[in-house]
C-alpha cells in the first residue's frame, strides 16, 4: 500500500520530496526524545499548503495513517512516525510571508525557525516572546502542536498567547483558516493539541515590542532548597520578572563542560533572574530581587549585552550539555506550584539518592515547570528501567502536589500512561470526542496522547453511578 502511496505523491510532489529508502528514513526515526524511535514507512517534504492538503487526501483515500514533524525538537515523542504510515516533515515551508509592524503581527509557515522572526523585525525594535531553549533550531509549527514556552513565558506566556490565526489541513484534507474570531474556540483547540487535529500550514504570530531596558541576575546558593524558597519570596512580594531559571549542580557541572559559561564554583544550584519593562520600575524591582536572594553566596549583575548571553548560554544548552555527563537520559516536564518548589525538589533529591538514580535539575523556576533529567547508561541491563520509575515517580510527586504532567513538552508517547493518574475516566473520554469529532477516521498523529485510544462512534463504557449510555 505505502510503495502505491510513494508513486502516487511523487505525481503530486517534486520527486525528491518523497523518500522511501530505508536509509535515509533512519533520520526521522524519532524527535528530540530518543528513547522513543519507529522507522516511518514513508517521508514527504511539502512546499506548500496545497501539497499538504494532497498528501492528506491521499492518505485519508487509502487508511493510511500520517504524522506532521517540523524541526525534530519535540520531547515527548509527539512526533514519533509509524512504521505504518507517512511522516508530513514541514521543513521545506520556511518563508516568512508578512510583516505587519502598524499591527505588530506576521505571518509565517510552520518551518520558520523561532528565532529567525526576532531577527527579522529586530531592527525595528520588536521580537517574538516565545523562547524555548531551543529557539535556534525549533519551528513555529511545532511551537503550536506543543504550546511551547520557554524562559520568558513567565511573563510573556505561551505559544497560545501570541497566535493570532493558523491556516491548517483539517484531518480530511480541506484547507482552512481558525482564528479568534466568534463561535467556538478552535483556534484554543488546535494549539497545543500535538498536531492531532490537522497540520497547520500557516501562522499569523503576534509580535512584541523590545523593553526599555533589560537587567538579569545570576545567584548562586548553596542549596537547590535555598534556591527554591528564594523563588518562592520573589513571586510572593508580588514581582513578575521576565524570567527566573534555575539549575542544580550537576546540570551546571554539564553546562561548564559544554559551553564555559563561568557559573560561580561550588554552587548548589544557581538562580538567573531578568527583569525588564520601563526603567523605573526595573530598577526598583531589581534592587527588590537582589535583596530577596541575600542567601545567596554570590550575585552576579550582567554588566551588557555580551555578559548577558554568557549567563544565558549556559541555561539554553543546559539539555544537550548534559550529554557531556550520561550517555542517555530522559527529561521529564512536571509543573508544581512555586510554594511546593522547595518541598518538591527535596523528594526529588531523596528519589535520586534511594534509588542511586542521578537526576539534574534544570527548569522554568517562575512558573514550576520543572525539567528534571534522570540519567542512566543505556548500555547496562536494567538502568533504562530504573530511569523511567524514577521519571514516573517524579510525574507522581507533580501531581501530588497539585502540580500536572506536562507544562510545554506535552504528553506525546512518552506521558500517555501517566494520563489516567491526573485525569478520570470521564474526563478522558471527554477530550477524546472532541478529536473523534474533528478526526472520524483516526490516522491524524494517531497513538499520541491518550494511554488507550477510544474508538469513534463508540458509547463510553458504563461506570458505576452513572447512566446508562452516552455522555451528556
Amino acid at each position: 500500500m505505502l510503495q502505491g502511496l510513494a508513486e502516487e505523491l511523487r505525481r503530486v510532489l517534486r520527486p525528491d520530496s518523497v523518500i522511501d529508502d530505508p536509509v535515509r528514513l533512519r533520520t526521522y526515526e524519532c524527535d528530540g526524545l530518543t528513547v522513543h524511535r519507529a522507522r516511518p514507512g514513508l517521508v514527504v517534504l511539502p512546499e506548500a499548503a496545497e501539497e499538504v492538503a494532497a498528501v492528506v487526501r491521499a492518505c485519508v483515500a487509502r487508511g493510511v495513517p500520517y504524522v506532521a514533524r517540523g524541526s525534530g525538537t519535540g520531547l515527548s515523542g509527539g512526533a514519533l512516525p509509524r512504521t505504518d504510515g507517512v511522516l508530513v516533515v514541514t521543513s521545506r515551508m520556511r518563508r516568512i510571508l508578512e510583516i505587519d509592524l502598524d499591527d505588530q503581527r506576521a505571518v509565517v509557515e510552520p518551518g520558520v525557525i523561532n528565532l529567525d522572526v526576532s531577527k527579522a523585525v529586530r531592527p525595528d525594535g520588536y521580537h517574538y516572546a516565545p523562547d524555548p531553549s531551543s529557539q535556534q533550531i525549533c519551528s513555529i509549527g511545532g511551537n503550536v502542536a506543543e504550546n511551547s514556552g520557554g524562559a520568558h513565558c513567565l511573563k510573556y506566556g505561551f505559544t497560545a498567547n501570541h497566535v493570532l490565526a493558523c491556516e491548517i489541513v483539517t484531518p480530511e484534507g480541506e484547507i482552512v483558516t481558525l482564528d479568534d474570531g466568534p463561535g467556538y474556540d478552535l483556534l484554543g483547540a488546535f494549539v497545543g493539541a500535538e498536531g492531532t487535529l490537522g497540520i497547520t500550514t500557516k501562522v499569523t504570530v503576534r509580535l512584541t515590542r523590545n523593553p526599555e531596558v533589560v537587567q538579569t541576575l545570576l545567584a548562586a546558593f548553596s542549596s537547590i532548597e535555598q534556591a527554591g524558597e528564594a523563588v518562592s519570596a520573589i513571586i510572593g512580594a508580588g514581582i513578575v520578572p521576565a524570567a527566573i531559571e534555575m539549575m542544580d549542580a550537576l546540570a551546571i557541572e554539564a553546562a561548564e563542560a559544554a559551553v564555559a559559561c563561568g557559573y560561580p564554583e561550588n554552587a548548589g544550584a544557581v538562580l538567573i533572574v531578568e527583569l525588564d519593562g520601563p526603567e523605573p520600575e526595573v530598577a526598583h524591582q531589581f534592587a527588590q530581587v537582589k535583596a530577596l536572594c541575600l542567601d545567596a553566596f554570590e550575585q552576579r549583575v550582567a554588566r551588557d549585552d555580551a555578559d548577558r548571553a554568557l549567563i544565558w548560554k549556559g541555561r539554553k544548552s543546559a539539555f544537550a550539555a548534559v550529554g557531556r555527563i550520561s550517555p542517555a537520559y530522559i527529561v521529564q516536564d512536571g509543573v508544581v506550584p512555586r510554594t511546593s518548589l522547595p518541598r518538591v525538589l527535596a523528594s526529588i533529591d531523596r528519589l535520586s539518592r534511594e534509588s542511586g538514580v542521578k537526576v539534574a535539575n534544570v527548569f522554568h523556576a517562575g512558573d514550576g515547570n520543572l525539567h528534571p533529567l534522570v540519567l542512566f547508561d543505556d548500555a547496562e541491563e536494567g538502568a533504562e528501567e530504573r530511569a523511567e520509575g524514577v521519571s514516573g515517580a517524579i510525574l507522581d510527586l507533580c501531581i501530588t502536589h497539585g502540580g500536572s504532567i506536562t507544562g510545554e513538552h506535552g504528553v506525546g508517547v512518552d506521558k500517555a500512561r501517566y494520563m489516567p493518574r491526573m485525569f478520570t475516566d470521564a474526563d478522558l473520554d471527554t477530550m477524546q470526542l472532541l478529536r473523534c469529532a474533528l478526526d472520524p477516521a483516526g490516522l491524524c498523529n494517531p497513538g499520541k496522547v491518550f494511554p488507550t485510544p477510544r474508538l469513534c462512534g463508540e458509547i463510553p463504557r458504563v461506570r458505576r453511578g452513572e447512566p446508562e449510555g452516552e455522555l451528556y
